[in-house]
């Protein structure tokens, strides 16, 4: 039940809470803009340049997904550090770090020799700079969402730490953009001898911006009176091991409702690029173009999705989300094949419409599972495990299974299945709809004073 003397509202007024916002979107901004880059560019840029020729059309753009994938691996690996010392120094100086470390490793990508220049050396270090970016983009999510979620008020919650996640979207936008500016005003053939470069090297300026709006901010009360209190306590801890020993329920849910809404989101942003490009043919500058417009749309459902889990409850709108999701890959691919650019924007659109009932509610689920001295380490390992074995293998699963039966239905029912693992954790989930994250952490001290005696 909230308590009004625990709602952070009295904390925080709504235009310190605003650039809480617009910090937190700032940096998932220059870090998306980055990580859809590499996304994108796997698809059409590195497939060509940085691996040897191969006459299967597929297999270069599966080794470029390899790669793609070892972000992947090194997130949860970036969320356990983060999240450590995001719980023991704040959100603020590892959200300050992260946007420096992944903006570094995505302008060196724009200097990167090709397979042609130097051999394997090629995408070996490609591999390298990309698990530095995942390793940075692990630590980011976490640290952004809970600066936003830990200064929002318990009955707006959802609503306010979506916006996080609206600028995923926005980064996309960006980086589509770019990519689509560089087709237009370039041959194909300086596309790919130095274009490409343009968009890695252009971070520099977007980190810029990021950076400096995020020294504007400071780490939510909540999190500083905890800081204090675990510090000249001997029975409060912090760090993956305790989330693991604590909340071992709380970080098995988050991973599994994380499964379905990543699997689904690579599909239709990345996946559906090599869909139309490769197995329908259709030309670069038209997928992104499309894939631009898609990116607003996500971007303004984001947010409306964020204040319905205010209003209508986390668990609904997440299950309508799992539902849904599993009908995209029946409805979309046969969409695609119309050959219209309206249908198949329609068909890009609705799913990530379906992504954002499961995705624009994350932050606050995940923020109210754990108490806010592991809050960092819970969210951010719940979040980044899963994504090796969903967001980072979709897209290399679907190609080769469109490679190996030459159809979208075994693409569509790979998403049924992941839909069906999501499911089982949303039926478990329990609604915190208006929860106070105080409450949470009244509750984790009385499971410690129980079992300790003493705080």
């Amino acid at each position: 039940m909230t308590a009004p003397a625990h709602d952070t509202t009295r904390d925080n007024d709504r235009k310190g809470l605003g650039r809480v916002v617009t910090a937190a979107m700032a940096g998932t901004v220059v870090e998306w803009y980055e990580f859809f880059l590499y996304a994108t560019a796997s698809t059409i840029v590195f497939n060509l340049i940085m691996f040897p020729a191969n006459d299967d059309p597929y297999f270069p753009i599966i080794s470029a997904f390899l790669t793609y994938a070892v972000g992947f691996i090194a997130r949860p690996l970036g969320g356990i550090v983060f999240g450590h010392f995001g719980d023991k120094y704040g959100r603020k100086k590892m959200l300050q770090f992260a946007i420096i470390l992944v903006g570094v490793a995505t302008f060196l990508m724009g200097c990167l020799p090709t397979f042609d220049q130097i051999g394997y050396f090629a995408p070996a270090a490609l591999v390298v700079l990309r698990f530095f970016q995942g390793f940075a983009v692990g630590g980011e999510w976490g640290g952004g969402v809970l600066l936003v979620a830990e200064h929002s008020p318990n009955k707006e919650r959802g609503f306010w730490s979506s916006f996080p996640q609206a600028a995923v979207p926005a980064g996309n936008l960006i980086a589509t953009v770019v990519l689509l500016v560089l087709q237009w005003t370039l041959s194909d053939d300086d596309f790919l001898a130095w274009g490409w470069r343009i968009a890695f090297w252009l971070s520099v300026v977007i980190v810029a911006v990021g950076y400096y709006i995020r020294t504007r901010v400071t780490d939510a009360p909540i999190y500083q009176q905890v800081r204090d209190e675990v510090a000249q306590s001997n029975a409060q801890a912090y760090g993956v091991l305790e989330v693991l020993k604590r909340y071992p329920k709380g970080v098995l849910t988050a991973m599994g409702l994380r499964f379905a809404e990543n699997v689904l989101y690579y599909l239709v942003v990345t996946f559906s690029i090599v869909y139309l490009r490769t197995y329908l043919e259709y030309d670069v500058s038209r997928i992104l173009g499309l894939m631009a417009i898609a990116h607003v749309a996500h971007f303004i459902f984001v947010p409306i999705v964020g204040k319905l889990t205010d209003v209508v409850g986390r668990k609904p709108m997440y299950l309508a989300g799992v539902l849904l999701g599993a009908t995209w890959g029946f409805i979309a691919f046969p969409m695609f094949e119309t050959g219209s650019d309206i249908i198949i924007l329609l068909g890009i659109i609705i799913g990530l419409l379906f992504h954002a009932l499961m995705y624009a509610g994350q932050p606050a689920i995940m923020a109210e599972l754990f108490p806010t001295r592991m809050r960092y380490s819970g969210v951010s390992l719940g979040y980044q495990v899963t994504s090796i074995v969903a967001g980072s293998l979709a897209p290399i699963i679907a190609t080769a299974l469109l490679s190996q039966f030459d159809s979208y239905i075994p693409v569509a029912l790979y998403i049924v299945v992941a839909c069906i693992i999501t499911l089982i954790a949303v039926l478990a989930l329990k609604e915190t709809k208006g929860i106070s994250l105080h409450d949470v952490d009244d509750i984790d001290r009385e499971r410690l004073l129980a079992e300790k005696g003493t705080l």
